[in-house]
Order: C-alpha cells, then sequence, then structure tokens
C-alpha cells in the first residue's frame, strides 16, 4: 500500500500547474457537491478571480432555463451569490482566520431576459478585504453592500442583463 502523504504531495504539484481559475471552479463544484447541492446542479465556472475582481459564469441550458428559454431568476440568483461570495471566501482564507459568511439580504434588477450564458461580476474585492480586516478585529458582525453585474455578451455585449445588491455579513467565531 503506498503512502497517502506521495498522494497529497501529487496533488499540490497538480494544483499549482492548473490555472487560479479552474482551481476555484473545482473548489466551488466540490463545495457545491458536498454543501450547496444546487450549487453544483448549475454548474457554475469561475471565469476570471483576484483580489479585487471576480467573474463567474453560468451556462443557459434546460437545467438554468425558464419556460420563455431565459436564464430562471433562481438561476441568476446562484450566480450573483457565487461572485460575491466566491471572492469573500478567498478573502477570508487568506487572513487565516476563522469567518461565518451568510448574506443577510439581496435586492435584484432583471433588466433584460438573459437568453444566453451569463457572466456575473463583482469588483468590490477592496472593500470586501476592508470588511474581513474589520471582522478580524472585531467580535460583532459587520456588513457591506455588495454589488454584482450579470451579463450575456454573446447577446447583450457589456450591457447589464440584471444587477443584484447583496448585504454581506461576516463575524470571527
Amino acid at each position: 500500500m503506498g503512502s497517502g502523504k506521495k498522494g497529497i504531495c501529487g496533488l499540490k504539484r497538480l494544483f499549482k500547474i492548473i490555472p487560479e481559475n479552474m482551481q476555484a471552479t473545482l473548489l466551488l463544484r466540490y463545495f457545491g457537491f458536498f454543501k450547496i447541492p444546487l450549487l453544483f446542479f448549475v454548474k457554475p465556472s469561475v471565469v476570471e478571480l483576484s483580489d479585487n475582481r471576480i467573474v463567474v459564469k453560468i451556462p443557459l441550458r434546460r437545467r438554468t432555463r425558464n419556460h420563455l428559454g431565459s436564464m430562471y431568476f433562481g438561476a441568476l440568483a446562484i450566480g450573483a451569490d457565487c461572485a460575491a461570495g466566491l471572492i469573500a471566501m478567498r478573502l477570508i482564507q487568506k487572513s487565516s482566520q476563522n469567518i461565518s459568511l451568510v448574506f443577510k439580504s439581496m435586492d435584484a434588477e432583471f433588466l433584460k431576459r438573459a437568453e444566453g450564458d451569463v457572466y456575473f461580476t463583482c469588483e468590490q474585492g477592496a472593500e470586501i478585504a476592508d470588511l474581513v480586516s474589520s471582522a478580524v478585529d472585531s467580535t460583532d458582525r459587520v456588513e457591506a453592500l455588495v454589488h454584482v453585474t450579470a451579463k450575456v455578451p454573446d447577446k447583450f455585449g457589456e450591457e447589464p442583463v440584471a444587477r443584484f445588491s447583496l448585504v454581506l455579513s461576516l463575524k470571527k467565531k
């Protein structure tokens, strides 16, 4: 029988050669499969990831489509959750602190029918990093308003199809 340590080292080496957005996609799907099956069901992918910006894609397919052929609003909400939540989770992980993350509220504005793959963008990494720092320094729950924009580039270019405002709430455990 082989050593488990050798397998883990191989996995770490493999992760070093996989692009960061693919790593994030694999981790997101793993998290979805074991913790939030509905998230796994819609198959989100991380297209771009940095400390300041994230882009998450949810494909338009039978699983995410409504009766009109556009993306169901529940799938759109999952995309907004993933975009805001993943950038926060990344920054929490970098802090090496045990911080719980929850969304307190969500406001959505649906502008056009999302009739293609939808890209969800959050560009508030700096503000979320400040929120994580505040959570580390406090015993109270801290909150911030986070904005996510949804676009269907194949159909509407840079014009948004939806805008989301979520209240991100963090607390050090």
